[in-house]
């Protein structure tokens, strides 16, 4: 069983910054893939960006590129989203989750941290 807990989120002016942590548990997190999704208010949930267990390759949504960017340290069990220049539309519920197998799905997802961006 994985846990994976999510921190940082909350109220953000337009323009600003916020870095979202993911903790996990497990001996196996370095062997993870792991990525941040978002569902918005009426909207369905998001893939948002991911990271492979060595960190040097990651996939962003167009819509995040340039603004965020996904890393991750297994010597803490830890992924993060640095997230720059934030956007009205940015606002969600960020959730990590946790990929463990061969399968295209994710495993384990976190119960979410808000990040509300001002106009």
């Amino acid at each position: 069983q994985v846990q994976l807990v999510e921190s940082g989120g909350g109220l953000v002016q337009a323009g600003g910054s916020l870095r979202l942590s993911c903790a996990a548990s497990g001996r196996s997190f370095a062997t993870y893939v792991m990525g941040w999704f978002r569902q918005a208010p009426g909207k369905e949930r998001e893939f948002v960006a991911s990271i492979i267990w060595s960190g040097r390759t990651t996939y962003y949504a167009d819509s995040v590129k340039g603004r965020f960017t996904i890393s991750r340290d297994n010597a803490k069990n830890t992924v993060y989203l640095q997230m720059n220049s934030l956007k009205p539309e940015d606002t969600a519920v960020y959730y990590c989750a946790a990929k463990i197998g061969p399968s295209p799905e994710y495993d384990y997802w976190g119960q979410g941290t808000q990040v509300t961006v001002s106009s």
